[in-house]
């Protein structure tokens, strides 16, 4: 029994040998708690056999004893194997439960379900696992704050649970458990430790913002872009500084045009309106916005919550201010149209801006701020346009038919405006067809016609389709051919010889339009217009004399670079073949596998050559059944010879047995007094009567310490081997049905 009373010693268990019929047995023991930590803790008495404990033993610290039990005659000889006893030790409930973590913290969303599991907390018994000492309950003493009660915990398992859907974490975002453990089932005698846990409610949207102020109202001045002109501030009751409790606005009417901007501010959670559109005081002098706001987060709706609507709005007006802000230009471009060619000095309607005080243009003077080539000048009271130059459509000037007249108005107090006039022109067909070709080759060998492609300045009202016509002259060494109205074909009658000629050609547009143009034509014997060099006619004996003279050039130059590629190759072999040397060692032979496949021969085994083994491992189970015994199958631990059917123990073995001599002074002879033996029985005799309380057929009532009856004649020992009950050289008769291999083992160990 763990933390034994005693008195000590106390008497364990006692062994005894057949063999004590016929010699004179002496016991001793050896294992952990006699020779081996803790030392000294059992002893056997030498003559009798009987085991002691000397001290008491913590069952945390040793669980069980396995120890050995030899029976040896006075001059060594041990007519038994080594009998293996396991001691084990009865737990005592002397361990208190206790929570495994000193501080646990649990997180829980608030407005959860009944019954969501908060976590589990457990607890370590030092104790005999799966025993009443170690079967523990879990309570919760207290909750803090006490009112309502908002958790349980399952008794077996410790896990906690909600009790009720009302946690809400405005009101209390932390809560605090005093949980007790108790082990021997929850009993009142059982020992018990207590901890605390803590429960953090995690934060949801249940609650909407809404606006400090029902209504609002704001000034700003018309024209004034990009100005902050309002903040509106929220109260949101979720945790700051979280998608639950950050704002996003919206503006829901009012914002039609785009005129206003609402952002919210990072920092403070308010919501910032600005004008990104100018306001005019003339046009609406009042703007009503309807704004609303939300969270980031969606909104959840607890069960307790009062909230109808997760969108709370609110009214912003916004009166405009009027400002002085000087002439308008509107619309800020404008279009004139205006013929081609049109002579100087004639008057256009100009640029006209307004004075939106006035809804006129008095009083207003402009000025021009940009004419690129100084077409127009303009009337500094009315704005009107006069031209200095002739328009031209196709002036560089002219983009897309337009030429741009950038104007300034201004009043008399100095404030202006800037708008644009295009003058857009009309096209006019004063332009006739033009070929910008400076010379055009016939290459004989590619082909016998050149194209001609003309342009035409005016627009293509005024263009294409062109007519080509040949002069008289012309026309008798060549003709000309009208492909799509845009180009033609220009081909000598006959096989020209190779010189420069000119050829007059008048080109018509499709109003009549027209003019002569002089073509210089080379006719030329070439591929392509650039080999066509030479100015006199050429030989054509000389022509091909020149391209075989080239062909045979580059076939030269070709050979060569081969020819100097295959010496820069042999010398480059000539000099890795010098400079390599031998890879292999002179040595190599040496260092070479070989793979052999012959082995040795043997040596031959003969009766002679076998030799007994220094140890030996139980033939059979000699397991003496006393008290609580284990360890079959355990290989002893000394070496034995065989004479005469018994073992004798060998000499420098046998030492570290304990007998009763052996440890005399060690036994404790101490007295307790009346409280320590009430404080080691009450708590036991407690777990008894309940134990007894379980039990329907009450066996456990009769558990109490019994002395065995004498069991009879015809052994001592009351429990007996397989093998100890064969006699001298009767005992081993199993010796001659042994295999060969064995028969020689068995003549060195007995005499036939």
């Amino acid at each position: 029994m763990e933390n034994s009373l005693g008195p000590f010693p106390q008497h364990v268990q006692q062994v005894q040998s057949d063999a004590a019929q016929n010699y004179t047995i002496f016991y001793s023991i050896s294992g952990p708690g006699v020779d081996k930590e803790p030392f000294n803790l059992f002893f056997i008495e030498k003559d009798t056999g009987d085991i002691f404990c000397t001290r008491s033993i913590d069952r945390e610290q040793y669980q069980e004893f396995p120890i050995y039990a030899y029976a040896t005659t006075a001059d060594g000889y041990a007519p038994e194997y080594p009998l293996p006893l396991v001691f084990k030790v009865e737990d005592d409930n002397d361990n208190a439960p206790y929570f495994e973590n000193k501080l646990t913290v649990f997180t829980v969303p608030e407005n959860c379900r009944t019954g969501t599991s908060v976590g589990k907390v457990t607890a370590i018994d030092l104790d005999e696992p799966d025993t009443l000492h170690t079967r523990l309950k879990y309570k919760i003493l207290q909750q803090i704050p006490n009112n309502p009660r908002h958790f349980t915990v399952h008794p077996d398992t410790g896990v906690i649970t909600t009790t009720t859907p009302l946690l809400d974490r405005e009101k209390c975002d932390t809560y605090k458990l005093i949980m007790e453990v108790r082990d021997m089932g929850g009993q009142p005698f059982g020992l018990f430790n207590t901890g605390t846990i803590t429960i953090s409610l995690e934060d949801e949207n249940d609650n909407a913002p809404y606006f400090t102020e029902t209504s609002y109202t704001v000034e700003v001045e018309e024209n004034r872009i990009d100005v902050e002109i309002l903040r509106m501030a929220v109260h949101d009751h979720d945790l700051p500084n979280t998608p639950h409790s950050r704002a996003v606005y919206q503006i829901l009417q009012g914002n039609e045009n785009g005129t206003f901007k609402i952002s919210t501010d990072p920092n403070t959670n308010e919501a910032v309106l600005c004008v990104v559109k100018p306001l005019n005081y003339e046009v609406n002098r009042q703007v009503v916005l309807q704004i609303g706001v939300l969270n980031e987060a969606q909104f959840a709706k607890a069960v307790n919550s009062k909230t109808t609507t997760t969108m709370c709005t609110t009214i912003v007006t916004v009166k405009v201010k009027d400002h002085d802000e000087g002439p308008e230009c509107q619309p800020p471009v404008k279009v004139i149209q205006s013929e081609d060619c049109l002579p100087a000095g004639t008057e256009l309607l100009g640029y006209k801006a307004v004075d939106p005080e006035r809804g006129t243009g008095e009083g207003l003077r402009y000025k021009k701020i940009q004419d690129e080539d100084n077409w127009f000048e303009i009337n500094e009271y009315t704005g009107d346009l006069k031209t200095v130059k002739v328009l031209d459509r196709e002036s560089t000037f002219v983009k897309n038919n337009q030429y741009n007249v950038s104007v300034i108005a201004f009043d008399a107090d100095g404030r202006s405006c800037t708008g644009t006039l295009v003058v857009f022109l009309e096209d006019k067909n004063d332009h006739p067809p033009q070929i910008k070709q400076e010379e055009l080759t016939i290459c004989r060998h590619d082909k016998d016609y050149v194209v001609l492609e003309p342009t035409d300045q005016d627009g293509p009202d005024n263009g294409p389709p062109f007519q080509f016509i040949l002069d008289n002259s012309a026309s008798k060494l060549w003709t000309v051919e009208t492909r799509d109205g845009k180009t033609a074909i220009l081909r000598g009658r006959q096989d020209l010889d190779y010189d420069y000629y000119t050829v007059p050609i008048q080109i018509k547009d499709r109003h009549g339009a027209s003019a002569t143009h002089i073509l210089p034509v080379r006719v030329c014997d070439c591929t392509i217009p650039s080999e066509c060099r030479m100015p006199s006619k050429l030989s054509r004996e000389a022509a091909l004399a020149n391209v075989f003279l080239g062909k045979w050039a580059i076939l030269a130059m070709v050979l060569g670079s081969v020819l100097l590629l295959c010496i820069l190759f042999t010398c480059f072999c000539v000099t890795v073949k010098k400079t390599v040397k031998k890879c292999f060692p002179e040595d190599v032979a040496q260092q070479n596998l070989i793979v052999s496949n012959t082995e040795g021969p043997g040596e031959e085994v003969m009766d002679a050559n076998i030799r007994l083994p220094t140890q030996t491992s139980n033939v059979c189970d000699t397991s003496i059944s006393v008290g609580t015994l284990g360890g079959q199958g355990v290989k002893t631990q000394q070496s034995f010879e065989m004479v005469k059917g018994g073992y004798t123990l060998d000499a420098n073995k046998g030492g570290g047995h304990q007998t009763l001599e052996s440890v005399k002074g060690v036994t404790d002879t101490g007295r307790y007094t009346y409280s320590d033996w009430h404080n080691f029985t009450q708590p036991r005799l407690g777990e008894k009567v309940y134990l007894c309380g379980q039990d329907e057929e009450h066996k456990l009532c009769e558990d109490y310490v019994r002395s065995y009856s004498y069991e009879g004649k015809g052994s001592v020992a009351g429990s007996v081997g397989c093998c100890s009950d064969r006699q001298e050289e009767e005992g081993l008769d199993f010796l001659e049905h042994l295999e060969p291999k064995f028969r020689t083992l068995a003549k060195t160990c007995v005499k036939k």
